[in-house]
C-alpha cells in the first residue's frame, strides 16, 4: 500500500548553515547521513524546523535539492512548500516534484486572516500544480488558522490529499481527523510531547522537530506502540518530555540547542538564523546535561 511509506518516525529536517549563516550543502548532506544511519522512515524538509519563513525562495529550493540528491530512493521525502504567496508555494511544489519527492505539504496562508474558501483555494492550487500527493499541515498556534473537520472532508474529495500533519495540541483533533479520513488517510502526530498519546488516539506516525535530537527514543516509542507495550511507551514519553522541557529552557532557541547537541555529536549543522536566538555561554553546561539525559534514556530503553 502506497501509504505505508509514510508510517513511523519522520524527523523534521533542520536548516543547515555554514559559519557565515548561509545554507551549506556539505552540512545538509551530513545531517542526511546522520538520519539515514539512524534508520528513520523519512524526512520532512523545509518546515518550521527548517526555518523556512526566514529563508528566501532560492535558499528553500537549494535545500530541497541537496536533500533529494542525497536521500532520494533511500527514505520517504516530504517537501513543505507553504509560503506567504500561492505563487511561491507553487514554484516550490513544482521544484520538489521535479526532484522526485514523495509528497508535498503546506501550512495554510499566514498573516492575513482568510476565510475557509480562500484557504481551500490556496491548498487546492498547490495540489493541482503537480502530480504529487499532498499532506495538509495544521498548526494553529503559529498560523492562527485551525483546520476544521468539514474543510478536511472537503479537501479529501481530491484523491491527491492523503493526510494531515496535525500539530494542534488536543489529541481529540487527531481522533477526529482519523475518523473523518479512515484507513485510507494518514494522520501524523505533530506535538512531540504527546507522540504516544497521539498514536494511541489514531495517528499513523509522527513528524517532529525534536526527533533528530533523540531519534533512538522516538523509534523505540514507535516499537513499543506497535508491540502493544503501552506502559513502556508511557514511560519513554515521560523521559522524552523531560528532555524537551530542558531543550526549551535555555537562553538559545530550542533549535539552537538541538543543533549544538548535534554539533557536539560530530554533526555540525551550524546555528540558527536571526531573529531566532543562538545559544549563550550560559547554555553550555546545561547542554552537556541534556546530552547525558538523552544518552541515559537510550541506555534504559534501546
Amino acid at each position: 500500500m502506497k501509504l505505508e511509506k509514510f508510517h513511523g518516525i519522520i524527523p523534521a529536517f533542520y536548516a543547515c548553515y555554514d559559519d557565515q549563516g548561509d545554507i551549506s550543502e556539505a552540512r545538509t548532506q551530513a545531517l542526511c547521513d546522520y538520519l539515514y544511519e539512524k534508520k528513520v522512515q523519512g524526512v520532512y524538509v523545509g518546515g518550521s524546523s527548517g526555518e523556512c519563513i526566514y529563508q528566501s525562495l532560492d535558499e528553500r529550493k537549494a535545500v530541497l535539492s541537496y536533500v533529494a540528491n542525497h536521500l532520494k530512493g533511500k527514505m520517504t521525502l516530504i517537501a513543505h512548500v507553504g509560503a506567504p504567496s500561492t505563487r511561491d508555494s507553487i514554484e516550490l511544489a513544482k521544484h520538489a516534484a521535479a526532484l522526485g519527492y514523495d509528497a508535498l505539504s503546506a501550512i495554510p496562508p499566514i498573516y492575513f486572516k482568510l476565510p475557509d474558501r480562500s484557504v481551500f483555494k490556496y491548498w487546492t492550487d498547490i495540489i493541482e500544480a503537480t502530480p504529487l500527493d499532498f499532506i495538509i499541515y495544521n498548526i494553529p498556534q503559529t498560523t492562527g488558522y485551525t483546520l476544521t473537520t468539514s474543510l478536511f472532508e472537503k479537501l479529501l474529495a481530491n484523491k491527491k490529499v492523503i493526510g494531515v500533519k496535525n500539530s494542534s495540541m488536543p489529541t481529540m483533533d487527531i481522533e477526529r481527523f482519523k475518523k473523518t479520513g479512515g484507513d485510507d488517510v494518514i494522520v501524523f502526530n505533530g506535538p512531540d510531547e504527546q507522540y504516544v498519546a497521539g498514536r494511541i488516539m489514531g495517528a499513523d506516525g509522527g513528524i517532529g522537530g525534536t526527533y533528530a535530537a533523540m531519534p533512538e527514543l522516538f523509534l523505540q516509542a514507535n516499537q513499543f506502540i506497535l508491540q502493544g507495550k503501552f506502559e513502556e511507551a508511557k514511560h519513554i514519553q515521560s523521559d522524552i518530555n523531560d528532555i524537551i522541557i530542558a531543550l526549551c529552557s535555555q537562553n538559545g532557541s530550542m533549535y539552537a540547542v538541538i543543533k549544538e547537541i548535534l554539533n557536539r555529536r560530530g554533526v555540525n549543522v551550524g546555528s540558527v538564523r536571526a531573529p531566532l536566538e543562538g545559544i549563550s555561554s550560559e547554555d553550555s553546561g546545561p547542554i552537556d546535561e541534556i546530552i547525558v539525559m538523552i544518552d541515559q534514556a537510550i541506555q534504559r530503553y534501546c
